[in-house]
């Protein structure tokens, strides 16, 4: 990816709409309480709380397993996962800068945990069950001091580690089957492991937290109980509750300076705990199950992140929550903006399309159909509708303020409905099937009826396009044909034939070309008149181009698919001018604004990103 971006201008990321939530403890609060930190994709996101401003720190090949904040704040490190037989990087960031300080490798094909010491000396990483092992680094010298298997080879894996608040040798790991107490040995270099011992109770361990003073830990557990353990010892010293556990296990815990203890549960129960019966005080119940719970300053406020993607801020006084963040927690599968309007635009993806407000990336409107997936939506010219297209084989219509299903149409198509688009004057809807039909809709006063049936691909319809005068239409399909379809006699006009899945095509807006793309990923210019190919591109290096999208004027398009890339292009030319890189999932779809001021794109990880248009004053 290097290779292919280092000769081309870069496109400028302004924001992204993305939080993944399945990291563990992936939500931070900084230590300077101006910020947030998460990670999505192979980006983490540093996120100023006044400003919604964000920074974005990228050199990660693949997903961010793991994020970790020091103490003192001055230091970020991440971890990722890779595929098998591949060794997982870890990369630790000076905060202030912004910069990388250090690239370790080492761990085999993920990284499951990291913890700073309490004086930014040392990093300690967990391996994933392919690696199994525990290794201390120097953050001066980044280099790694020693290693050792994480636990037993028979007792099962480590999944979480946690520095002490106040020795910079001492940390705790805990798993499926292990919770070991471990000791820095430097002049040796070696750590030395003390197993912990909890009597007849037999717990997995998903997160521990240490007490201020550093005499007990706490371990939230898949059973849902809090085991109290000492440092000194490690003997069990208590557990609870012992009644009404946490339903689907404890999975973050932190400490108060009161010393009592938030707990955030698998079944999204945020409660307000005390030892030494763990019973809880305070519950709120969020959407998904808790991932991250971090205080902010004192704890006056603290964040809470979920397994759905979502932020929520708790005042602690009141302990009410409020949602500042959302996003999609499935892949993104299409964008649209409403006709004319760049300050709008709605998403789609599994059970759900959303509408968000552009310049502050906050979600306006949420339209929830559960079980089912959205493959593409469109806005009626006239904005009194949103159509979308279901992989149930249904089209719904819903109205653009309240999200309310205004009709649907059943049994559209046999094998879900993957593709649709609509005249300008809003009378007619054009449908695609997964069985290869392309259908025309009749459309009044929320009243539907089916006008023609078009047999002629064989396979899924991927892209329609409406011409200006609602006389003609484009459509490709998986089968490896586009065609140019004559909507008022309903027969084809023109068939192009390739040897490729035609993921993608647009019409030039003087309407007598068309450019395409697909699996094949070479970006084919056409004739409309006779279907004859005019030039053809090098669209990626890698993988196929999913998105297309061509200006107003027809100067310039951009694409993007499973390189993970915004490219760019000079329409006449040929050429690509600028690339944009931020996604760490396939991209599905790419949208020009109306303004031609910024650039939509989203991908199959949730990522919603918004790029500045480069010739924008």
């Amino acid at each position: 990816m290097a290779h292919e971006t280092e000769n081309f201008s870069q496109l400028q990321l302004e924001s992204i709409i993305g939080f993944n939530g399945n990291v563990p403890f992936g939500l931070t609060v900084h230590p300077d309480c101006e910020n947030i930190i998460y990670p999505l994709g192979c980006t983490t996101v540093v996120q100023n709380l006044k400003t919604s401003y964000q920074a974005f720190l990228e050199s990660h090949t693949n997903n961010i397993s793991f994020v970790a904040v020091s103490k003192s704040g001055k230091y970020i490190a991440t971890g990722q996962v890779t595929y098998m037989g591949f060794k997982a990087d870890i990369i630790i960031y000076n905060y202030v800068e912004k910069a990388v300080h250090a690239h370790m490798t080492l761990h085999q094909a993920k990284v499951e945990a990291l913890a700073f010491s309490p004086n930014d000396l040392y990093l300690v990483s967990l391996g994933g069950q392919d690696d199994g092992s525990v290794v201390i680094w120097n953050i001066a010298t980044k280099l790694s001091i020693c290693g050792s298997p994480a636990c037993v080879a028979t007792a099962g894996n480590a999944q979480t580690v946690k520095f002490a608040n106040n020795m910079d040798d001492t940390f705790i790991t805990g798993g499926t089957g292990t919770l070991r107490l471990w000791l820095l040995d430097l002049p040796n270099r070696k750590i030395r492991a003390t197993e912990c011992q909890t009597g007849h109770l037999k717990r997995m361990v998903k997160c521990i937290e240490i007490t201020k003073d550093d005499s007990f830990f706490y371990c939230g557990t898949t059973t849902g109980d809090i085991l109290m353990i000492s440092m000194k010892t490690g003997l069990l010293n208590n557990y609870g509750p012992l009644k009404n556990k946490f339903s689907l296990g404890i999975t973050a815990l932190v400490e108060l300076k009161s010393g009592d203890i938030l707990v955030g549960s698998g079944d999204g129960v945020v409660a307000l705990c005390k030892a030494p019966n763990f019973k809880p005080l305070k519950k709120v119940q969020v959407e998904g199950g808790i991932s991250s719970i971090s205080l902010r300053g004192q704890g006056h406020q603290f964040f809470v992140g979920t397994f759905t993607s979502q932020i929520y801020r708790f005042n602690f006084t009141e302990f009410k929550e409020e949602l500042i963040t959302t996003c999609h927690s499935d892949a993104v599968l299409d964008v649209a903006f409403p006709c004319g309007t760049s300050d709008l635009f709605g998403t789609c993806s599994k059970g759900e399309i959303r509408i968000w407000h552009t310049p502050t990336n906050k979600e306006l409107l949420r339209i929830v159909v559960p079980n089912m997936t959205c493959n593409a939506i469109e806005f009626m010219q006239d904005g009194k509708s949103i159509i979308s297209a279901w992989n149930d084989g249904k089209v719904r219509a819903f109205t653009p303020e309240t999200g309310k299903l205004m009709y649907t149409i059943h049994n559209a198509h046999a094998d879900g409905v993957t593709a649709i688009a609509a005249t300008s004057d809003c009378k007619k809807i054009i449908s695609g099937g997964g069985e290869g039909q392309v259908r025309v809709w009749e459309i009044s006063s929320k009243c539907y009826k089916f006008t023609a049936g078009l047999k002629e691909h064989t396979s899924n319809v991927s892209c329609i396009k409406m011409k200006k005068n609602d006389k003609e239409c484009v459509t490709a399909s998986f089968d490896g044909t586009c065609i140019i379809w004559d909507i008022v006699r309903y027969a084809r006009n023109q068939m192009i034939l390739a040897n490729t899945l035609f993921k993608c095509v647009c019409y030039h807006p003087e309407e007598y070309q068309i450019i395409t793309s697909g699996k094949d990923r070479k970006i084919g210019y056409w004739e409309v008149y006779d279907g004859s190919a005019i030039r053809e591109l090098d669209g990626s290096l890698s993988g196929s181009v999913n998105g297309m999208d061509i200006t107003a004027n027809g100067d310039c398009f951009v694409t993007g698919g499973e390189d993970k890339l915004i490219k760019f292009w000079g329409y006449n030319e040929g050429e690509v001018t600028h690339i944009g890189v931020g996604h760490s999932g396939t991209i599905n779809r790419i949208k020009i604004s109306p303004s031609m001021k910024h650039m939509i794109s989203v991908s199959s990880d949730g990522a919603i990103l918004r790029w500045r248009y480069p010739y924008t004053n």
